[in-house]
């Protein structure tokens, strides 16, 4: 069974520093503290402009500041792109876009695999 990671550090990062919830508002430009206070407890995912600012602030990836997130989106993509494969596996060899269809199953294969031809 995959272990559920914590949805956000962003408060260990945050306590860490020694910033209160309302001065981090401040630098990632909200007028309250009630977003970072969500972000922190996992409530709502922040906005991408937002995200960027923390992992400015704090010097961490956005990742490692909302693993939880990032493991959601992760699996996801990964969903979708098996999904893709096999739809583009379906396709014939004769398409007119049969290179391009060749390139991205390539593509999916070095990806997955971690071996580039």
């Amino acid at each position: 069974m995959a272990q559920q990671r914590p949805g956000s550090y962003l408060r260990t990062h945050r306590k860490k520093s020694g910033l209160s919830q309302r001065e981090l508002a401040s630098i990632v430009g909200y007028h309250h503290r009630d977003s970072v206070a969500r972000h922190e407890r996992s409530k709502s995912a922040p906005p991408f402009l937002t995200a960027l600012a923390y992992e400015a602030l704090f010097q961490v990836p956005i990742s490692e500041l909302f693993p939880g997130f990032y493991q959601t989106v992760e699996h996801m993509v990964e969903m979708q792109l098996v999904e893709l494969e096999s739809m583009l596996q379906e396709k014939s060899a004769r398409d007119w876009d049969a290179k391009s269809t060749a390139r991205k199953l390539q593509w999916i294969w070095e990806r997955r695999t971690g071996i580039k031809i």
